[in-house]
């Protein structure tokens, strides 16, 4: 159990929380919420040990494992499924204990390590390496690639599966959703529901924390609360606690308005069905929570964007890919696709699928390698990508920013849009190369709204962004009139902004007939199907398996050995310690007979000199004796050893 009292820490002479009192259960699995800068990884922080309680007690069991990601991983040679190994740390030194225990020919050491191995599951640890991998995303292929060839996008994938691969008492995750497609957030939320141990996650997807905590941790001006049940409870709680002001009901109206139109139109269409239910289900619980954002610091809207072209953009038998060394990579291929003004449009399929290289191909990022792309007359794109916020000039302000890109606008106006952005007094003029991921996604959509584009693109838009900016990106999407095409993990955003979803897969791009929830299933079934006898992880097994048994036998024999070598001296020096306890038995009432002065005086001479040859025997018999017996010790922990 972990058990807060009177709880108080600080960064940077700040105070965060103040006068803490609580207990979480073992078992129990967590979010962390609470505004940024409220002090969610400082917590974390004290859990490790890398920051100190101001005042109060902080306890977790000493005896506890943590599991935490690491910030950084450096470009290490090691392959990708042994770093992953690395992070059992139990399962590292057994194995390097058993490599010294076979050198020197240990038996009995030998045979304890193998026990303790059966117990950690230590045989099937490759196996449980690659599932995880699997999971986030690797490859059969990736498994052997040096951690040093792969994006930093994918370091932090391995990180993760290496804090996964601890068997952890305490697993504290920060955002683990980030750099994760939709694909690897739905495995991600079946691993976290089957963890033993217990949870601490801070995370900014509502639908990922609803399927996996059942308690809420919320900072809040300085305080901690807990409350039991998933996200969306802790919403319906703090919603009855907030004032129910006409301005949130306001903002609130404008999403249910959107939703009702759609559900409208669509109810009575077949292809439609399922998302209109869907659409439905997000509706009844939208009205419910949208109170808990009252005091959200976020307030804007896109900018109306120019009278748009109708079609937007067309791809007619459109083929996308790489020029390599080999020849061309093709990634997509036929592709028909025609984009029209207000259609909303979502991007599913498996990682690696082609979604992104989609979008860069309607961006004209990537030009065709075969099929055509047209663009109608007055098109303006706004495209969103992760890469995209490397182009912001480190050493300039949000606000010189925004009036590089419009200098004919006064500067009050770009400051109260920056504030819709929480953009606000010292913040708008400091340089943004120190800002924090979210902080820069901020900016970068800032000036993206700002150019009143009539198609956006938007390649995994809430990346590092708070629940609360994320609501405000929901709410101004389903105000925005023109078209939208939408790759994103955050199922919430997905539901209540797209109106069609599309599937990439096999190369090729076609209409998905189902909501995210058959989705879901259908990526369920890819699983299972690319799961086969002759898989890596099959054969990883097998030989683990044959390891295993082999190496029961060597260490079964190597006692056999041992204990023929042992029992004949453990014998010897059985019957040698019986002799001396009957020499030394005789001896001693020798001794006493001997000490007597009338047995030298008696008349039997010839009996005086038997008991005095018979005291020398003995005394050398012992001495012998005890001699040997060490002898013995010696060798048989010589043997013991294996020295």
């Amino acid at each position: 159990m972990i058990v807060l009292r009177q709880l108080r820490f600080a960064r940077a002479a700040k105070t965060l929380v103040d006068n803490a009192t609580l207990q979480l259960g073992p078992g129990w699995k967590i979010g962390l919420t609470g505004g940024n800068g409220s002090g969610k990884s400082s917590f974390f922080a004290l859990l490790t040990g890398a920051l100190h309680a101001e005042s109060g007690d902080l306890d977790v069991p000493p005896s506890w494992v943590i599991g935490h990601v690491a910030q950084e991983t450096p470009a290490l040679p090691d392959a990708a499924l042994d770093f992953v190994l690395d992070g059992d740390v139990e399962l590292r030194e057994i194995e390097r204990e058993l490599a010294e225990a076979e050198e020197r020919h240990q038996g009995e050491k030998i045979g304890a390590l193998h026990a303790r191995l059966s117990e950690i599951g230590g045989y099937a640890a490759k196996a449980r390496a690659a599932e995880l991998l699997h999971g986030l995303g690797f490859s059969d292929a990736d498994m052997a690639r040096p951690v040093a060839e792969f994006s930093g996008g994918w370091r932090v994938r391995l990180n993760l599966a290496r804090a996964l691969m601890c068997r952890s008492d305490l697993l504290l995750l920060d955002e683990p959703t980030n750099h994760l497609d939709l694909d690897a957030v739905l495995w991600l939320e079946g691993w976290l529901r089957g963890y033993r141990g217990t949870l601490l996650m801070i995370s900014h997807d509502r639908d990922f924390l609803d399927a996996v905590v059942g308690n809420i941790l919320h900072i809040e001006q300085g305080g901690m609360k807990l409350y039991s049940g998933n996200y969306s409870g802790f919403e319906r709680q703090r919603a009855a606690q907030l004032a129910l002001q006409q301005a949130m009901f306001e903002k609130q109206q404008r999403e249910i308005q959107h939703l009702h139109r759609f559900i409208d139109r669509f109810r009575a269409k077949a292809t439609k069905a399922r998302q209109a239910q869907s659409r439905m289900k997000a509706l009844e619980r939208m009205e419910e929570v949208a109170a808990a954002h009252v005091d959200t610091p976020f307030t804007f809207r896109f900018r109306d964007p120019a009278a748009a072209p109708d079609p937007l953009l067309v791809l007619h038998e459109a083929r996308a890919g790489y020029d390599t060394n080999a020849g061309q990579k093709i990634i997509l291929d036929g592709v028909e696709l025609t984009l029209r003004p207000g259609e909303r449009i979502a991007l599913l399929g498996r990682n690696g699928a082609g979604k992104s290289t989609l979008v860069k191909l309607l961006a004209n990022e990537l030009v065709p390698l075969a099929g055509q792309h047209t663009e109608g007359k007055g098109l303006s794109i706004g495209y969103f990508a992760q890469h995209q916020l490397e182009h912001l000039r480190p050493d300039e302000s949000p606000l010189q920013h925004m009036q590089r890109l419009d200098p004919q606008t006064r500067e009050q106006e770009l400051r109260d849009y920056l504030g819709g952005f929480d953009f606000r007094g010292d913040m708008a003029t400091a340089p943004c190369g120190k800002f924090s991921g979210g902080e820069k996604s901020r900016l970068a959509l800032a000036l993206l709204i700002w150019n009143k584009p009539n198609l956006l693109l938007l390649d995994e838009p809430t990346n590092h962004l708070d629940l609360e900016m994320r609501e405000a990106l929901t709410l101004a999407l389903n105000e925005y009139e023109g078209g939208v095409v939408l790759v994103s993990h955050d199922r919430h955003l997905l539901r209540t902004t797209a109106d069609t979803l599309l599937l990439v897969a096999d190369g090729k791009v076609s209409p998905f007939d189902g909501d995210l929830d058959d989705y879901a299933g259908w990526l369920a079934a890819q699983r299972e199907a690319a799961k086969a006898p002759s898989s890596e992880v099959a054969q990883d097994k097998a030989a683990d398996k044959a390891a295993r048994i082999a190496a029961r036998e060597q260490a079964a024999a190597d006692r056999q050995a041992l204990l023929a070598r042992r029992r004949p001296l453990m014998k010897e020096g059985e019957q040698l310690e019986r002799k001396l306890q009957g020499w030394q038995k005789e001896k001693a009432a020798l001794d006493e007979e001997l000490a007597d002065p009338a047995i030298y005086t008696s008349p039997d001479r010839a009996g005086l000199e038997t008991k005095l040859k018979r005291q020398a025997q003995l005394d050398a018999d012992i001495g012998t004796g005890e001699e040997r017996w060490l002898e013995i010790q010696m060798e048989l922990e010589s043997l013991q050893t294996g020295e």
